[in-house]
């Protein structure tokens, strides 16, 4: 049976997050897809997502399978499911893969975004896709901070509590920040991410910014593996999970 790799970008604020729940009544962005895509084959069909997103949180290159045998050319799938799908969720492409393929353990990387408006007053556009923060942020500081993340290190002190990984050790290869106006914007890239990894990076980042800590204390808080020593949790909506990457 074809396994059909789709790519799809949503507005995560009316959802709890991309995982099914074991109660039908909370509204996830896996069940929301799996139900148009029923709509569409006429019978139940069920996907594998790449990566669990948060409530809240955004996507644009959230990564799924589904195994179905269909007279619709692939190409096609994105456009047949334009009428299934809510407004807030797109099917943004569609390609066959292999049978063995899997999105999750198949992939290399992911790079997530993190955007943060750092102006005098809220702005009420950004109010659903970047945190708030008026303290002018310098971004020289946050960048030196940055470059003491790049590399395999243990991030316990960046992940949150009810994780189930069984190892903490990831490897970042690129972390940088870039300001355009009054919009902050933290990039990271990474082989794979702990339970709140990267809300908590930007938490502490953005105490790096306002220089409440120094760039240099982000190798200690490293080091100290301890979730205690790193800032806080920034909120959900300033996330994206920006594109997930295979060989």
């Amino acid at each position: 049976m074809p396994r059909i790799l789709l790519t799809i970008a949503y507005d995560g604020t009316a959802y709890s997050g991309w995982q099914k729940q074991k109660n039908p009544a909370v509204r996830t962005v896996e069940g929301t897809v799996e139900e148009a895509l029923s709509a569409l084959f006429g019978k139940p069909v069920e996907v594998i997502g790449a990566s669990r997103t948060d409530a809240g949180v955004h996507a644009l290159g959230q990564r799924a399978v589904l195994d179905i045998e269909t007279s619709i050319p692939t190409e096609k799938l994105p456009l047949a499911l334009l009428k299934y799908l809510p407004e807030d969720i797109t099917v943004v492409s569609a390609q066959t893969v292999a049978d063995t393929f899997h999105p999750r353990f198949d992939c290399v990387k992911k790079t997530y975004s993190y955007r943060i408006w750092n102006g005098k007053t809220k702005n009420p556009k950004e109010r659903l896709y970047a945190a708030f923060e008026h303290i002018p942020l310098d971004e020289e500081r946050m960048n030196a901070a940055t470059k003491k993340c790049i590399g395999t290190f243990d991030f316990a002190s960046f992940c949150a509590a009810g994780s189930q990984a069984l190892s903490t050790v990831r490897t970042i290869f690129d972390c940088h920040v870039q300001r355009e106006g009054d919009a902050v914007t933290i990039f990271v890239t990474g082989d794979g991410f702990l339970y709140h990894m990267v809300r908590i990076l930007a938490g502490t980042l953005i105490q790096v910014g306002k220089g409440r800590l120094a760039p240099e204390q982000m190798e200690q808080i490293l080091l100290a593996c301890d979730r205690t020593q790193a800032g806080p949790t920034a909120p959900a909506a300033g996330l994206t999970l920006e594109w997930i990457f295979y060989d």
